[in-house]
Protein backbone atom coordinates (compact mmCIF):
# COMPACT_ATOMS: atom_id res chain seq x y z
CA UNK A 1 0.00 0.00 0.00
CA UNK A 2 1.57 3.52 -0.63
CA UNK A 3 1.30 5.90 2.26
CA UNK A 4 -0.67 8.95 1.36
CA UNK A 5 1.09 12.06 2.05
CA UNK A 6 -0.58 15.48 3.02
CA UNK A 7 1.53 18.92 2.91
CA UNK A 8 1.27 22.24 4.20
CA UNK A 9 3.05 25.27 2.98
CA UNK A 10 3.26 27.88 5.64
CA UNK A 11 3.33 30.96 3.24
CA UNK A 12 2.00 33.49 5.79
CA UNK A 13 4.48 35.32 7.84
CA UNK A 14 5.13 39.35 6.85
CA UNK A 15 9.04 38.94 6.34
CA UNK A 16 9.67 42.11 8.28
CA UNK A 17 13.66 41.26 7.17
CA UNK A 18 13.10 41.50 3.62
CA UNK A 19 11.79 45.18 3.81
CA UNK A 20 10.84 46.97 1.60
CA UNK A 21 10.50 44.04 -0.53
CA UNK A 22 7.59 42.69 1.95
CA UNK A 23 5.97 46.41 1.68
CA UNK A 24 3.22 45.22 -0.73
CA UNK A 25 3.58 41.29 -0.71
CA UNK A 26 3.89 38.38 1.38
CA UNK A 27 7.47 36.99 1.39
CA UNK A 28 6.90 34.16 -0.44
CA UNK A 29 5.91 35.84 -2.79
CA UNK A 30 8.96 38.17 -3.36
CA UNK A 31 10.57 37.79 -7.09
CA UNK A 32 13.49 35.44 -7.29
CA UNK A 33 15.30 35.60 -10.29
CA UNK A 34 12.84 36.94 -13.09
CA UNK A 35 9.47 35.33 -13.16
CA UNK A 36 9.97 33.54 -10.46
CA UNK A 37 9.18 33.40 -6.82
CA UNK A 38 10.43 32.49 -2.94
CA UNK A 39 7.93 30.02 -2.77
CA UNK A 40 8.31 28.20 -5.94
CA UNK A 41 11.14 26.48 -3.81
CA UNK A 42 9.45 24.63 -1.48
CA UNK A 43 6.30 23.87 -4.14
CA UNK A 44 9.16 22.61 -6.50
CA UNK A 45 10.94 20.32 -3.87
CA UNK A 46 7.72 18.76 -3.22
CA UNK A 47 6.37 18.21 -6.37
CA UNK A 48 9.90 16.85 -7.55
CA UNK A 49 9.52 14.89 -4.42
CA UNK A 50 6.74 12.52 -5.40
CA UNK A 51 3.88 15.22 -3.24
CA UNK A 52 1.05 16.35 -4.83
CA UNK A 53 -1.38 16.91 -2.47
CA UNK A 54 -0.44 20.53 -1.15
CA UNK A 55 -2.33 23.04 0.95
CA UNK A 56 -0.78 26.71 0.85
CA UNK A 57 -1.25 28.47 3.60
CA UNK A 58 -1.86 32.68 3.50
CA UNK A 59 -1.88 35.18 6.05
CA UNK A 60 -0.52 38.71 5.69
CA UNK A 61 -0.87 40.66 2.07
CA UNK A 62 -1.35 37.37 0.27
CA UNK A 63 -2.97 38.76 -3.01
CA UNK A 64 0.09 38.88 -5.08
CA UNK A 65 1.26 35.58 -4.21
CA UNK A 66 -2.71 33.78 -4.23
CA UNK A 67 -2.38 35.27 -8.31
CA UNK A 68 1.08 33.56 -8.80
CA UNK A 69 -0.30 30.32 -7.30
CA UNK A 70 -3.22 30.72 -9.75
CA UNK A 71 -1.47 31.48 -12.85
CA UNK A 72 1.85 29.44 -12.21
CA UNK A 73 0.65 26.45 -10.10
CA UNK A 74 -3.08 25.41 -9.85
CA UNK A 75 -3.51 25.34 -13.30
CA UNK A 76 -1.61 22.38 -14.03
CA UNK A 77 -3.60 20.04 -14.22
CA UNK A 78 -2.91 17.67 -11.21
CA UNK A 79 -5.79 14.88 -11.13
CA UNK A 80 -8.17 14.69 -8.71
CA UNK A 81 -5.98 13.56 -5.76
CA UNK A 82 -3.70 16.15 -7.02
CA UNK A 83 -3.92 19.44 -6.07
CA UNK A 84 -2.17 22.92 -4.94
CA UNK A 85 -4.93 24.63 -2.79
CA UNK A 86 -4.11 28.24 -1.43
CA UNK A 87 -6.02 28.73 1.96
CA UNK A 88 -6.72 31.99 3.82
CA UNK A 89 -6.58 32.08 7.19
CA UNK A 90 -9.93 30.48 8.49
CA UNK A 91 -10.01 32.17 12.49
CA UNK A 92 -11.79 28.72 12.93
CA UNK A 93 -10.81 28.54 16.59
CA UNK A 94 -11.16 32.18 17.48
CA UNK A 95 -10.50 35.79 16.23
CA UNK A 96 -6.94 35.23 15.94
CA UNK A 97 -4.78 35.13 12.72
CA UNK A 98 -2.22 32.57 13.34
CA UNK A 99 0.46 32.50 15.96
CA UNK A 100 3.09 30.26 14.64
CA UNK A 101 3.26 27.05 13.04
CA UNK A 102 1.64 24.79 15.79
CA UNK A 103 -1.58 27.30 15.72
CA UNK A 104 -1.67 27.49 11.81
CA UNK A 105 -2.19 23.67 11.36
CA UNK A 106 -4.25 23.62 14.33
CA UNK A 107 -6.73 25.91 12.61
CA UNK A 108 -6.87 23.82 9.32
CA UNK A 109 -7.20 20.47 11.17
CA UNK A 110 -10.09 19.73 9.13
CA UNK A 111 -8.07 19.11 6.22
CA UNK A 112 -6.13 16.66 7.71
CA UNK A 113 -8.91 14.83 9.12
CA UNK A 114 -10.80 14.96 6.25
CA UNK A 115 -7.99 13.64 3.63
CA UNK A 116 -6.89 10.57 6.25
CA UNK A 117 -2.67 11.03 5.53
CA UNK A 118 -0.51 8.47 6.71
CA UNK A 119 2.03 11.03 6.84
CA UNK A 120 2.00 15.05 7.31
CA UNK A 121 4.68 17.06 5.68
CA UNK A 122 4.82 20.91 6.78
CA UNK A 123 7.59 23.17 5.29
CA UNK A 124 7.74 26.95 5.38
CA UNK A 125 7.53 29.25 1.90
CA UNK A 126 11.00 31.42 2.74
CA UNK A 127 13.55 29.12 2.13
CA UNK A 128 15.93 28.64 -1.08
CA UNK A 129 17.35 25.48 -1.27
CA UNK A 130 17.05 22.06 -3.07
CA UNK A 131 15.77 19.20 -1.45
CA UNK A 132 14.88 15.55 -2.04
CA UNK A 133 11.95 15.50 0.58
CA UNK A 134 11.16 11.60 -0.31
CA UNK A 135 14.24 10.96 1.27
CA UNK A 136 13.73 12.50 4.00
CA UNK A 137 10.39 10.70 4.04
CA UNK A 138 11.31 7.54 3.42
CA UNK A 139 14.51 7.87 6.33
CA UNK A 140 10.82 8.79 8.75
CA UNK A 141 9.44 5.95 7.33
CA UNK A 142 12.12 3.35 7.98
CA UNK A 143 13.03 4.49 11.51
CA UNK A 144 9.45 4.90 12.61
CA UNK A 145 9.79 8.08 13.52
CA UNK A 146 6.89 10.63 15.27
CA UNK A 147 8.07 13.10 13.94
CA UNK A 148 11.63 14.25 11.48
CA UNK A 149 13.13 17.69 11.13
CA UNK A 150 15.24 19.12 8.56
CA UNK A 151 18.27 20.69 9.73
CA UNK A 152 21.29 22.33 8.51
CA UNK A 153 24.78 22.52 10.30
CA UNK A 154 25.83 26.28 10.60
CA UNK A 155 28.86 27.88 13.00
CA UNK A 156 28.22 27.33 16.70
CA UNK A 157 28.72 30.99 17.26
CA UNK A 158 25.41 32.08 15.25
CA UNK A 159 23.26 29.48 17.59
CA UNK A 160 21.39 32.64 18.68
CA UNK A 161 19.96 33.40 15.62
CA UNK A 162 18.39 29.66 15.07
CA UNK A 163 16.38 26.94 16.84
CA UNK A 164 18.78 24.61 17.39
CA UNK A 165 18.28 21.07 17.93
CA UNK A 166 20.18 18.96 20.01
CA UNK A 167 20.80 15.62 18.91
CA UNK A 168 22.04 12.07 20.62
CA UNK A 169 24.89 9.81 18.49
CA UNK A 170 22.23 8.47 16.72
CA UNK A 171 20.66 11.39 15.15
CA UNK A 172 17.54 11.11 17.47
CA UNK A 173 16.12 14.79 19.02
CA UNK A 174 17.22 14.99 22.98
CA UNK A 175 16.19 18.28 22.93
CA UNK A 176 15.02 22.06 20.85
CA UNK A 177 16.95 25.16 22.03
CA UNK A 178 15.44 28.55 20.78
CA UNK A 179 17.75 31.12 19.51
CA UNK A 180 20.43 30.51 22.46
CA UNK A 181 24.03 30.96 22.25
CA UNK A 182 25.00 28.11 24.58
CA UNK A 183 23.30 25.60 22.77
CA UNK A 184 24.93 21.95 22.28
CA UNK A 185 27.18 21.57 19.32
CA UNK A 186 26.81 18.60 16.69
CA UNK A 187 27.49 15.08 18.11
CA UNK A 188 31.12 15.03 16.77
CA UNK A 189 31.88 18.46 16.04
CA UNK A 190 32.16 20.93 19.03
CA UNK A 191 31.92 23.88 16.02
CA UNK A 192 29.20 23.89 14.34
CA UNK A 193 24.93 23.11 15.77
CA UNK A 194 22.20 21.69 13.65
CA UNK A 195 20.06 24.75 12.60
CA UNK A 196 16.36 23.61 12.45
CA UNK A 197 15.04 24.84 8.70
CA UNK A 198 11.43 24.73 9.93
CA UNK A 199 10.66 21.62 7.54
CA UNK A 200 8.57 18.21 9.30
CA UNK A 201 7.25 15.18 8.60
CA UNK A 202 4.92 13.64 11.02
CA UNK A 203 3.21 10.26 11.97
CA UNK A 204 -0.49 11.88 11.42
CA UNK A 205 -2.21 10.16 14.35
CA UNK A 206 1.04 11.62 16.78
CA UNK A 207 0.39 14.86 15.21
CA UNK A 208 -3.00 15.19 15.70
CA UNK A 209 -2.82 14.55 19.27
CA UNK A 210 -0.04 16.76 20.30
CA UNK A 211 -1.65 19.32 18.23
CA UNK A 212 -5.70 18.86 20.39
CA UNK A 213 -3.07 18.46 23.87
CA UNK A 214 -1.03 21.97 22.62
CA UNK A 215 -4.91 23.79 22.28
CA UNK A 216 -5.69 22.65 25.32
Amino acid sequence: MQARVLAFVLAGGKGTRLYPLTKERAKPAVPFAGRYRIIDFVLSNLINSGIYSIYVLLQFKSQSLLQHLSDGWESAGFLKEHFIIPVPAQQNSGDDWYRGTADAIFQNINLIEQTNPHYVVIFGADHIYRMNIRAMLEHHVERRSDVTIAAIPVERQYAAEFGVIETRDDGSIAGFHEKNPNAPAMPGDSNKVYASMGNYIFSTDVLLRELYADAQ
